[in-house]
């Protein structure tokens, strides 16, 4: 397989309309599938596809029209993930689901989120007392209710949209199935409308480049290892939501801090640059690959690059580290090792090895090796029967080795 291998990816895009019938946002929802959805993730991993649909492979204004606004749901993970650092204020709208637990944390975030000059939303409001009570505490931070019209409670709509609108916030019915509920709630003073009967989701489908976190993380390495300013390693890391978020997974599971985590930043210093170096080949052979034998290789990787290590001298040992681990992202992304990494320039000593084989990390490089390949050797041997014909023809073939059909 060579250079850049593309698949598609797909969102859905709804219209949300103005008392005047004119566009006013998008909602942005998330799709697996031209047709729609195949299977729905949790909440946080939903809301992370799409922003990493919309923000890494379709150009925004193409998405949304120049100047173009979206809805994104949010929940309670998707709030204090650090996910919604990514965003342009001006562009997106947080829209909390009814489902969002409103704890201490999720309270700060909003109120954060507020000042920093988001329009916050609140979504498939049913006007009950249950909802009432649970959204109080956030109204005065809400620019939009979104009633679910549906399922609202009729008796206390109206009294709802009086106090509402002397808030200050925008009224929204969404679920609109017909004409006659478009005039009703048109003429009861609600101020934006979305649903079927005025616009069907439509689905987005882009190409997708499967490397471009690949060449991110790769870019990442060279900037931890020459010592970049801490700003441009965050930088990088906030260009991929699902880095982000894995990140911040990452030390809230593994760190011992006391601090609450508040930013890229703080995670970069609390955690510092070797433990994120190393966490970054983690992630780029366990999250990035589609291989099917990528947790195979990872583990190879990680006890070469140990061996390796182990065999330095002291002032190299970070440096044989990384090239014990970049040598086998060739094998990792299926494609040649100097497609993978050139578009950086990398330390010359882990080029030599990871590229040519040669250098002063070959003669540990050949250690490691021996020692998989002699384990290999004998694991194959002790299990040749049980292997398909086929997969040894596909593992001779890729590797150059001619087969002679008169010996077979």
């Amino acid at each position: 397989m060579n250079g850049t291998a593309l698949s598609n990816v797909y969102l859905a895009k709804q219209k949300i309309f103005n008392s005047q019938g004119k566009a006013f946002a998008y909602e942005l929802l998330f799709r697996d599938h031209p047709a729609g959805i195949k299977e729905f993730p949790s909440n946080i991993q939903a809301t992370s596809q799409v922003l990493l649909n919309t923000l890494t492979n379709i150009n925004i204004n193409e998405l949304l029209g120049s100047g173009g606004v979206a809805f994104i749901n949010v929940d309670e993970y998707t709030l204090t993930s650090g996910i919604i650092d990514l965003l342009d204020k001006d562009r997106f709208i947080l829209e909390i689901l009814e489902t969002t637990d409103l704890n201490e944390d999720v309270l700060a975030k909003i109120k954060q989120y507020h000042k920093r000059g988001f329009k916050i939303a609140i979504d498939d409001f049913d006007c009950s007392a249950v909802m009432i009570k649970k959204f109080t505490p956030i109204l005065k931070y809400t620019h939009f209710l979104k009633v679910d019209v549906i399922t609202s409670q009729q008796e206390n709509l109206k009294n709802i949209i009086t106090k509402i609108k002397e808030l200050g916030i925008k009224i929204l019915a969404e679920k609109i199935e017909s004409e006659e509920e478009y005039k009703y709630y048109k003429e009861i003073g609600f101020d934006l409308f979305q649903g079927y009967h005025l616009h069907r989701p439509e689905v987005v489908e882009m190409n997708r480049y499967k490397d471009a976190t690949q060449i991110i993380i790769l870019h990442l390495l060279k900037l931890i290892k020459n010592d970049a300013q801490t700003y441009e390693i965050e930088s990088y890391i906030k260009q991929r939501a699902d880095l982000s978020y894995k990140l911040i997974k990452f030390i809230n599971n593994h760190g011992h801090f006391d601090t609450r985590i508040e930013s890229i930043t703080q995670i970069i210093t609390l955690l510092g640059r070797d433990k994120l170096l190393r966490w970054l080949l983690l992630y780029l052979y366990a999250e990035v690959s589609d291989n099917p034998i990528s947790e195979s290789i990872m583990h190879i990787a990680i006890l070469r690059a140990e061996r390796m290590e182990e065999n330095a001298h002291h002032s190299d040992k970070d440096k044989a580290y990384l090239a014990g681990m970049l040598s086998m992202l060739g094998a990792l992304f299926e494609t040649d090792i100097k497609d993978v990494i050139k578009d950086i320039k990398m330390d010359k000593d882990i080029v030599d090895l990871v590229v040519a084989k040669k250098g002063k990390f070959l003669s540990s490089f050949n250690k490691a090796e021996h020692a998989e390949r002699t384990y290999l050797k004998q694991l194959l041997c002790h299990n040749f029967d049980k292997i398909d014909t086929t997969v040894l023809l596909y593992a001779l073939e890729l590797s150059h080795i001619p087969i002679d059909p008169d010996k077979l």
